[in-house]
């Protein structure tokens, strides 16, 4: 009998602690982990077959994938049910990531590159980028009526850098090695780089001339600090940075103080060291990151250190998975609906075509001549309809919408009419480009084909030794 009620008793407390056991309750970043790395694991299954057979990467998948995840289908993961940390922890994921790719762009730059194609990427910065601002503005004005012109001009800030995240498909990579010409690659890349940073002042213009009450003093506050401070600051604060680590390295080096690894986990650690300083004075952090990888690797010492190495592709592969499928769930769907501020989903593709048209290719194709590192017309054209939105129009957004009030329903002025529409607006475009990106993965082996072509008749032509006119147009 008491053997029985033992029995009964070990019974009863092995039920208690299997019940008990599997009594858990879900935590609400679980969910969020496993699609995140989910994702990333079964991506990289199949990743040269999508890549080099599809012309398909992480951006546009991770952007699919985000959309399916997010409030619009499944609600697994929603960014913007986060209240009022919505915009704080949207700026500081798109700022890290930002971040980090700028200062491996700067890094992966040819040594002293800044210095010997300085005259080509004075054009393909400054004037391109305010070309296309003034002319998306005024696209955005006619649009959409309701926002003034200098509001048309925040919005056109926001969509005027090219985004480095997303310009990596034709500048790293084996295939777009093998495909895209050097100077093409490196001038891309160092051109979407620094105009991330240079995104600043055009937003700080706008944003001045919308807040203040006076003229004079808004272009004077964007002159002190948006150029003087921001830019210039961030852009000295960067070089020295990273020029001071540079030799630091290099007299540790000499003393075998410091091995591979280290030398790799400064992709990591200097740009945030970088992001972090100038952060805390109020610094262009995009430009300082910038400026820091190319002065780390101005000798081009830390580049033969590194080169061989793939840990920078690693980080920059699991960041940008994480940071598009963040944004395709961060995306405002219910939004690109809007009436009553004039908002409708015919304008904003309309606006999305106009865009990918007219904010790059007509200046490029009028100014390549002044640019050595594009030959021809062909590679200018390339080069213009190569301008993709994506991490960095985000994060330039969400930064305008933090320094803008808080809309009331109805906005009482157009600077709470720009804050309720702002962010509608960019990331629709955001959207479009990157399901246009697929496009312009498509266009690096159309591209490839038109070179082959030129030089097959170039060939041709040498070896019947006759050069016709047709034959030397058609090579760059």
């Amino acid at each position: 009998m008491a053997l029985d009620v033992l029995q009964v008793r070990v019974v009863s407390d092995w039920s208690f602690v299997i019940h008990n056991s599997l009594s858990f309750q879900v935590s609400p970043p679980g969910p969020s982990y496993i699609c995140l790395g989910g994702f990333t694991v079964l991506f990289s299954l199949a990743s040269l077959l999508i890549k080099e057979k599809l012309y398909v990467n992480e951006v546009i998948l991770g952007t699919g994938f985000g959309i399916i995840i997010g409030p619009f289908v499944a609600n697994v993961f929603a960014p913007r049910s986060w209240g009022s940390l919505n915009n704080t922890i949207t700026l500081e994921v798109m700022r890290i990531v930002l971040v980090i790719g700028l200062f491996a762009a700067g890094v992966e730059l040819p040594r002293e590159y800044m210095k010997r194609h300085a005259k080509g990427l004075l054009v393909m910065v400054v004037p391109t980028m305010a070309f296309g601002w003034v002319v998306v503005a005024a696209i955005i004005h006619g649009l959409f009526p309701k926002l003034d012109y200098i509001s048309a001009l925040c919005i056109a800030a926001c969509l005027t850098p090219t985004d480095p995240v997303t310009c990596a498909a034709i500048t790293r990579g084996k295939f777009a090695i093998k495909h895209v010409p050097e100077d093409i690659r490196h001038i891309l890349l160092a051109e979407a780089a620094a105009n991330d940073g240079l995104a600043y002042p055009f937003l700080a213009i706008s944003i001045y001339l919308t807040v203040e009450t006076s003229v004079k003093t808004a272009i004077g506050k964007w002159f002190l600090v948006g150029w003087l401070y921001q830019v210039i600051l961030g852009a000295v604060l960067g070089a020295v940075l990273g020029y001071m680590f540079s030799k630091l390295m290099q007299i540790s080096y000499g003393h075998r103080f410091i091995d591979r690894e280290s030398y790799i986990a400064q992709y990591l650690a200097l740009s945030i060291f970088t992001m972090g300083v100038a952060s805390t004075i109020g610094a262009d952090d995009l430009l300082a990151a910038f400026a820091a990888g190319c002065a780390i690797s101005w000798d081009g010492h830390f580049h033969t250190q590194t080169e061989n190495d793939a840990f920078s592709s690693v980080i920059d592969y699991v960041l940008n998975c994480c940071c598009f499928i963040y944004i395709g769930a961060w995306l405002p769907f219910q939004a690109y609906d809007s009436p009553e501020y004039g908002i409708t989903p015919w304008r904003l593709v309309i606006l999305v075509v106009a865009i990918m048209v007219l904010r790059r290719i007509p200046f490029l194709m009028a100014v390549y001549k002044f640019v050595p590192e594009i030959t021809c017309w062909q590679e200018a054209l390339f080069s213009g309809h190569f301008g993709p939105m994506g991490v960095s129009a985000v994060f330039v957004s969400t930064l305008a919408r933090t320094r803008l009030p808080t809309p009331e329903n109805p906005p009482a002025d157009q600077a709470q009419f720009l804050a309720a529409t702002i962010q509608t607006i960019v990331s629709f475009v955001v959207l479009g480009s990157i399901i246009i990106r697929k496009y312009h993965g498509l266009s690096i082996p159309f591209f490839n084909v038109g070179r082959v072509a030129r030089s097959s008749t170039t060939s041709s032509s040498k070896t019947s030794g006759d050069m016709d006119t047709q034959g030397a147009g058609l090579v760059c």
